[in-house]
């Protein structure tokens, strides 16, 4: 390393263990702020953003400028891309977190044993969040709300993708700390975009963070995976499959496949992947693969979705297991329920899958027996979102099976003490 690389990479190091330091210290005070402060700096944010959306707007053109011309695809600029409505999103997001119930110092569970011990398990802050994102820009408001509700400080890491529009979205956030009276690095933002930044973070920031979350790409969850010294809420691809079965209502399964395809691609909860039960009625797989190829998405898939419709194209062996984030679908048909449970289980990624049939034991089946953190009969995977769920917002979707599974709202970002009451008892020998 020469001189000039070295003195980044300590500047670098520097500014990190500060805002390490800086979060822990705003985390003891959060954790133990009134319900009342949190709400109030989140609705405060809420209403900055309103006021401040033509900048925001104008931030998000500079980094959609430098994804066109770095030749992005369109899904990719869909992720990336603001608007009045979005933003508005955004600030009805927040504003929907403040008005959902705090966690902290919830009561989970009392007893009392023989011996008159009082015992409660009680909800707390997990402490600092770590939150390392790519190209969407309202992850900083979800990310940012859902931690200061559930009394964490987050640390956020945007990609250089989206810099400038998370950079003017923060800013509204730490506009709304400070008047509710709270700390600014609560929220922090990383300020460059120097990927040594994501290193360090992983390393925990000398015991700084407790827990981290990647969204992004696969690339990004594998360091994430590979380097990360501290819990990691894992946000694996989301390689989300729809069944339709024998017994599908086919009006219903081509509404729901369109949308849990087409309404927006570059999501993680869009369906990458249609299997199509062999026993269904004659012209079923047809009616799917036409609606599709209608509605501009190209459609891979195996010898009989060939046959179906001369537009398909073949599909590769890699395309069953992929997240396209595309106007890109693969299709196989599959021998019932069981075939299209085991191709879930060797492709999928446990993230979000559905079935559409009429069928209540095949249902029961599906649900039963696809190991994924969503599973849906009848509905679009496109609810794979913290949002549908009722909880405001999301970090992500947690593929996982420790702590968190499925989407990561407030009550996930915390976690449990205990507390024990007594009259003077003592163990005896």
């Amino acid at each position: 390393m020469n001189e000039q690389a070295k003195a980044a990479a300590d500047t670098t190091a520097a500014v990190m263990g500060d805002l390490g330091r800086a979060a822990r210290a705003a985390a003891r005070i959060v954790a133990l702020a009134a319900p009342d402060q949190k709400n109030g700096a989140l609705r405060a944010a809420a209403r900055v953003l309103r006021e401040r959306t033509a900048g925001i707007l104008a931030a998000n053109g500079q980094d959609l400028d430098a994804a066109r011309a770095a030749g992005r695809p369109d899904s990719f600029l869909d992720r990336l891309a603001l608007d009045p409505k979005r933003i508005e999103g955004i600030a009805k997001g927040l504003e929907e977190i403040a008005a959902l119930p705090d966690p902290v110092g919830h009561v989970m569970q009392e007893w009392t044993r023989p011996n008159g011990l009082r015992f409660a398990r009680v909800r707390v802050p997990l402490g600092v969040i770590g939150i390392i994102f790519e190209s969407r820009p309202n992850v900083t408001a979800d990310a940012g709300g859902l931690c200061l509700k559930s009394g964490n400080a987050a640390i956020l890491r945007a990609g250089s993708e989206s810099f400038h529009s998370a950079s003017a979205i923060h800013a509204c956030l730490v506009a709304g700390l400070t008047e509710a009276g709270l700390p600014a690095a609560a929220i922090s933002l990383v300020p460059t975009t120097d990927r040594a930044a994501v290193g360090l973070m992983l390393q925990g920031l000398a015991g700084s963070i407790d827990v981290i979350v990647p969204r992004g790409g696969k690339s990004l969850v594998a360091r994430v995976q590979d380097e990360a010294r501290v819990p990691v809420f894992a946000h694996l691809e989301g390689i989300c499959h729809t069944y339709v079965d024998r017994d599908a209502d086919l009006t219903m399964a081509v509404s729901v496949l369109i949308n849990a395809k087409l309404r927006r691609t570059g999501v993680c909860g869009s369906t990458e992947c249609l299997l199509v039960d062999r026993a269904a009625p004659q012209g079923t797989l047809a009616r799917l693969v036409g609606a599709l190829l209608d509605a501009g998405c190209e459609v891979r898939g195996d010898d009989a979705t060939l046959a179906a419709d001369l537009r398909v194209k073949p599909a590769a062996a890699d395309d069953y297991g992929r997240e396209f984030l595309d106007k890109i679908i693969a299709v196989k048909v599959v021998d019932g329920v069981a075939g299209a449970i085991e191709h879930i289980a060797r492709y999928g990624s446990q993230h979000t899958d559905a079935i559409i049939t009429e069928n209540a034991a095949t249902a029961d089946r599906f649900v039963r027996e696809v190991d994924s953190a969503i599973v849906l009969v009848n509905a679009s995977t496109q609810f794979a979102d913290g949002g549908e769920f009722g909880f405001g917002a999301e970090i992500g979707i947690a593929t996982g099976k420790m702590h968190a599974r499925g989407p990561v709202g407030v009550e996930q970002l915390t976690s449990f003490k205990y507390i024990v009451r007594g009259t003077g008892q003592t163990r005896p020998l």
